[in-house]
């Protein structure tokens, strides 16, 4: 898949996001990398077989006071080549690309991986 034709897929999962989320994003961007660097596996720990999918920098929104302002945006990083490494057909892949844009979007909104992971599984 060419890069334009992730970085679709990517736009799609934004668009389809409910409004109520859509609307409080401010102060962030987007953005698509072939692969995660090393450095950043090393970073967060992260040894193959595993990887990432995608990554979120910046001050989440329950750590913004009055103070936070003039500041670079936060980021969400969507790393196609692992994306693609793991998923069978376009389909799949457009489904894993929406499950990390939320997933990404969790943290900035505040939420850690053990409250999204509730959230995604309740019985668990």
């Amino acid at each position: 898949m060419t890069r334009r034709q992730f970085e679709a897929l990517v736009d799609r999962a934004l668009r389809r996001l409910p409004r109520k989320f859509k609307d409080k994003l401010a102060n962030i961007a987007v953005v698509v990398e072939a692969w995660p660097e090393d450095a950043t596996l090393a970073e967060l720990g992260i040894e193959p077989p595993d990887t990432l999918y995608g990554l979120y920098r910046g001050v989440d929104l329950t750590r913004r006071d009055s103070s936070y302002g003039n500041v670079l945006p936060d980021t969400v990083t969507i790393y196609q080549g692992p994306i693609e490494e793991d998923c069978v057909d376009e389909e799949e892949m457009a489904e894993l690309v929406r499950e990390t844009v939320v997933h990404e979007l969790g943290h900035y909104f505040g939420l850690d991986d053990e409250t999204m992971e509730r959230i995604e599984d309740p019985d668990a």
